[in-house]
């Protein structure tokens, strides 16, 4: 899959959780610019970009700030993470780094992650114990470890208005997994206490987003990109360290 005008791109995922293993699949996640003049026709251009082998997801621009004033979880790690994980930085995706903290909302942050680890929850009740099958019991760790992360990582960020994607103690977050697996139940508990925590404790963030500074970057990435049609803005990668490669 070829893409032209990458702004921002790097590494998400379990890799950039530190909960990846050997076998572990590496996940990239960026956004790109329509040219500008493409958007005016009969048929707009794709919003997404998604592919496998290697797993890559990447968002028109105008797409991706929807989703980040929405505070989706997923789309919201790549403006925070670790340097070493980008592989590409441009002019215009360091400008969105620096206007990260104006997307974000009170509301929107703790419906979407509660929502999100809610989801996650319902998923562990509705495959049992974990006892059918290795497979099984392996995907519900999986989704037991994300819940504990998006309850964590998104009551680290309603709370203090900063991200941290690189988890501190990944070692906790298997233990969880492999107690969830035996038993889904055993997530219950861990809900209760950060729904608890939202509910007890006032916000940093704001009651809505700044779209004010995300439409007027988008603006300027359509007036960077108006008559370019088929070019790529110069872009600057930054290496992948040596265990990353594949």
């Amino acid at each position: 899959m070829t893409v032209q005008n990458i702004l921002l791109s790097g590494i998400v995922g379990s890799t950039a959780y530190g909960l990846a293993h050997e076998h572990s699949d590496i996940d990239r996640l960026g956004l790109f610019a329509a040219p500008t003049e493409a958007l005016h026709g009969l048929h707009p251009p794709k919003e997404s970009h998604v592919s496998t082998a290697p797993d890559r997801t990447l968002h028109e621009a105008a797409k991706w700030c929807r989703l980040a004033l929405g505070g989706n979880p997923t789309v919201m790690e790549l403006v925070w993470l670790p340097d070493d994980l980008y592989e590409v930085r441009t002019p215009l995706g360091e400008e969105l780094l620096d206007i990260r903290t104006t997307f974000l909302s009170a509301g929107r942050v703790r419906d979407a992650y509660l929502g999100y680890a809610t989801q996650q929850f319902r998923k562990l009740r509705s495959r049992g114990d974990g006892t059918f099958s290795a497979d099984v019991r392996g995907r519900t760790a999986k989704h037991a470890r994300h819940l504990k992360r998006l309850c964590d990582q998104g009551y680290q960020l309603y709370a203090t208005g900063s991200l941290t994607v690189r988890l501190d103690d990944p070692e906790s977050y298997h233990r969880f997994g492999e107690e969830v697996a035996a038993d889904s139940e055993a997530a219950l508990p861990l809900l209760r206490r950060v729904e608890e925590a939202f509910a007890r404790t006032r916000s940093v963030l704001p009651e809505r987003p700044d779209e004010t500074a995300a439409d007027a970057w988008l603006r300027r990435v359509r007036r960077h990109f108006y008559g370019t049609y088929g070019t790529e803005e110069k872009t600057r990668a930054v290496p992948r360290p040596a265990s990353l490669h594949s």
